[in-house]
């Protein structure tokens, strides 16, 4: 019998979820998962009552910007967030986030949380986070490592003149 281990269990549930997407560039599927049991689940797009990219094009593709940029004028929520946003606090905390992506190809493409996607893990209190690599491999991350990793951009960019700051994405 060839039976996925749970982490392709659950990374294969983030895919599907990831169909949901209404994004026109890439399609991410978010599983927060606390004791084998799925808490929530997210995919990214448009806020609830916003029109979609899918519908009227993708702001992001008419200023050609490159991906994993261009946050603060994308009107998407990412799919950690929805997630996130689809649980309850209690169902959070020492959970495990999976997060799984395919690229408007269909190709897999790896969804590693962004700065600002991070900060809402960390302040989650989700502990592991497993995101599928492109070559369709599980990735595991203890978020114990984002706030060190925030801390040293902060304290690096603090040294550094304002367009350090400005020009990260967050």
């Amino acid at each position: 019998m060839d039976r996925p281990d749970k982490d392709r269990y659950f990374l294969d549930i983030a895919l599907s979820v990831a169909e949901r997407s209404t994004c026109t560039r890439r399609k991410f599927g978010a599983v927060i998962v606390k004791d084998s049991t799925i808490v929530g689940t997210g995919y990214n797009g448009t806020a609830r009552g916003v029109v979609n990219c899918y519908e009227v094009g993708c702001i992001k593709d008419e200023m050609e910007s490159p991906q994993g940029a261009a946050y603060d004028y994308c009107p998407a929520v990412h799919a950690e967030e929805n997630a996130i946003i689809n649980s309850s606090r209690s169902d959070r905390i020492g959970a495990t986030l999976y997060i799984a992506g395919k690229d408007r190809d269909g190709k897999l493409t790896m969804a590693a949380p962004c700065q600002r996607c991070r900060r809402k893990i960390m302040n989650s209190q989700i502990k592991e986070v497993i995101v599928l690599s492109n070559e369709g491999k599980p990735l595991r991350s203890e978020v114990l490592t984002y706030a060190a990793e925030d801390t040293k951009w902060y304290t690096d960019a603090l040294k550094h003149d304002k367009r350090t700051l400005s020009g990260n994405r967050l």
